[in-house]
């Protein structure tokens, strides 16, 4: 106990000199030293305004729906950080997805958050390996960087909280996040029913993933074939595949 006693009394000492140091810088700035730091400090707010009216004309801080898939691109080029939530009219886990996203967008206008139905972009779902729903992608400075498939990831229950998805968007640093990027949210709470049914797929995103369950896809194997075929004849450009990191 007097080991511990001696410890603790040296680490309290050593806080005390760095606490000292401090305040004797602090106490030996001059009127050109602070009026530096001053500037500094404008400088930066300044930036951070102008960003953030950046973000405010690109439509950041609005859940948005594209109404079409051209729409994807000219998004992901006029914003660094973009969440894409594909979803089906059909799939009622896509209104809980929904439920979060609307909470998350104007907290975070960093990202741009939006969503586009995968029943109208079978071309962009196709070369995204959209092949479960709901599927959230994460695009970082036009580079798809992340793939947040099912609810696999988010405790594999329909009930996970807002935080818990904002933790796991927060992984690829697509937005800022305060909290313990360590441990997911639903770890440090009061554990609760787990979900029971049918189970969605693991969402780690490899790009090599081409399997596909019909069984767990909202869209029937023959509305599936029949969305292949749209798309046989559709073929990403060049750019648009480097854009994404696809090529």
């Amino acid at each position: 106990m007097e080991g511990i006693a001696n410890q603790l009394s040296e680490v309290r000492k050593h806080l005390e000199k760095q606490v000292d140091a401090t305040i004797d810088a602090l106490d030996n700035l001059d009127v050109n030293d602070l009026e530096q730091l001053r500037r500094t400090r404008m400088k930066e707010l300044k930036k951070d305004e102008e960003k953030r009216k950046t973000w405010l004309t690109n439509g950041h801080g609005e859940y948005e729906e594209l109404a079409e898939e051209k729409m994807f691109f000219e998004v992901i080029k006029k914003s660094e950080n973009v969440i894409v939530h594909f979803y089906t009219n059909s799939n009622e886990r896509c209104k809980i997805v929904d439920k979060h996203l609307k909470i998350l967008t104007p907290k975070h206008i960093e990202a741009k958050f939006c969503k586009l139905n995968a029943e109208k972009c079978p071309f962009l779902a196709n070369n995204l390996k959209i092949k479960t729903i709901p599927t959230i992608v994460l695009i970082h400075d036009n580079i798809m960087v992340d793939k947040i498939v099912g609810f696999t990831q988010l405790g594999n229950r329909d009930d996970f909280t807002t935080e818990t998805l904002e933790w796991r968007i927060a992984q690829q640093e697509i937005i800022k996040y305060d909290g313990d990027l360590s441990t997911p949210p639903y770890l440090r709470e009061k554990k609760g029913p787990v979900n029971n049914g049918r189970k969605i797929r693991d969402g780690v995103y490899k790009k090599d993933d081409d399997d596909l369950d019909f069984e767990e896809y909202t869209l029937t194997k023959e509305e599936f074939d029949a969305s292949q075929k749209m798309s046989e004849n559709l073929e990403l450009t060049a750019e648009e595949a480097a854009e994404l990191g696809l090529d």
